[in-house]
């Protein structure tokens, strides 16, 4: 509040100069940096913006992020190529990890490390492409010991949807001895982190990618084997000849159907994307002849069970030196521009947005 020439009068000057110093203060801490996305008479807008933090949305749990990411759906929503954001102005992220500044949730305290993936944040509610977000107690996950913020945004979603896949073909018994698995999509942040992680528990992976120049990448982060995506990307035989035990996939179409039709008997295949599309061109042949699973991976409702599972088994799990591997660190002024690059396929792994870099 401004204070009149009256109320200035019994101050000497060094507490002039404190009282101002204080209020200059207290306004630029309100103040953060977020990518806002607008849309005004059909008019799309994606920018970094100053936002004061009175504007942010209704939460328990206010958090001083300081690592967001960039996933599939984030590229979909700044590139304005889906309708992912259903409320407007929105603040791009469905990802982010920081610090608890303040809480009336009874789980939280101030200085917690938390880490926030989807919950329609980015969506519905202002999300973490920022430097300051308000979220709901019951969202949160504790930032594990074994990780920092900055390693928690290198796995996010993407990382996390991959270790969901994983304890999805363990529950449906596909075991390192039953066979070779596949990675779609190999290249991509869910490809990658899948890799890393089933080639450290001991499984045989084959991967799936349009980038055949990224192969030593990806042997490096465990895969045995790399064939060209063209080889699953066209319509099929309803029913093929067996070939993996199990599989990521994070591609959907007539990929995924392929895949369920070279399915061993009794394989699982767990799906998770929609880069080539939302179309399934598929048989019932596999699943009725072969007794082949096909199971659904939601990250973004998924239960808080099965997410403290998932980041449990990431912190035993995932090398660090495979998550370096797949990692790029990133500013907020670059993320706009690598959104489009994301859709574009031009991104290997994964990307860690540094909000205050």
């Amino acid at each position: 509040m401004l204070m009149s020439h009256s109320d200035w009068s019994f101050l000497k000057l060094p507490e002039i100069a404190l009282v101002l110093l204080k209020t200059v203060f207290v306004e630029e801490d309100s103040m953060f940096k977020a990518i806002l996305l607008t849309k005004t008479d059909g008019e799309f807008s994606a920018r970094v913006a100053d936002i004061d933090d009175t504007e942010l949305t209704e939460g328990d749990v206010s958090v001083r992020v300081e690592y967001s990411t960039i996933n599939y759906k984030d590229g979909l929503a700044i590139a304005n190529k889906a309708p992912i954001v259903r409320k407007w102005p929105m603040v791009a992220g469905i990802d982010g990890a920081g610090v608890v500044e303040q809480s009336s949730h009874p789980r939280w305290k101030k200085g917690d490390g938390v880490i926030l993936n989807g919950w329609g944040v980015g969506e519905t509610h202002w999300g973490c492409l920022a430097q300051k977000a308000k979220l709901k107690g019951e969202w949160l996950v504790p930032l594990p010991a074994a990780f920092t913020t900055k390693q928690a945004m290198a796995i996010g979603t993407a990382g996390y949807t991959a270790m969901l896949c994983v304890l999805a073909l363990e529950k449906h018994g596909v075991t390192p001895d039953k066979g070779e698995v596949l990675v779609t999509g190999a290249s991509g942040g869910v490809g990658s982190v899948a890799i890393a992680i089933l080639a450290g528990r001991g499984y045989t992976v084959t991967a799936s990618t349009g980038r055949l120049h990224e192969a030593d990448y990806l042997k490096e982060l465990g895969a045995s084997s790399v064939i060209d995506r063209r080889e699953l990307s066209s319509p099929g035989s309803p029913i093929a000849k067996e070939q993996w035990a199990g599989a990521v996939d994070a591609v959907g179409s007539h990929t995924l159907a392929n895949v369920c039709a070279r399915l061993k008997y009794r394989g699982a295949v767990a799906a998770c994307g929609l880069a080539q599309g939302l179309d399934f061109p598929a048989s019932v042949a596999p699943f009725i002849l072969r007794g082949i699973t096909l199971v659904g991976i939601d990250s973004v409702m998924c239960p808080m069970e099965s997410r403290l599972d998932a980041w449990q088994r990431l912190a035993k799990d995932l090398d660090p030196a495979k998550l370096d591997k797949i990692t790029s660190v990133i500013s907020l002024s670059e993320a706009i521009a690598k959104a489009h690059d994301i859709l574009a396929g031009k991104v290997r792994g994964r990307l860690a947005v540094d909000v205050n870099g």
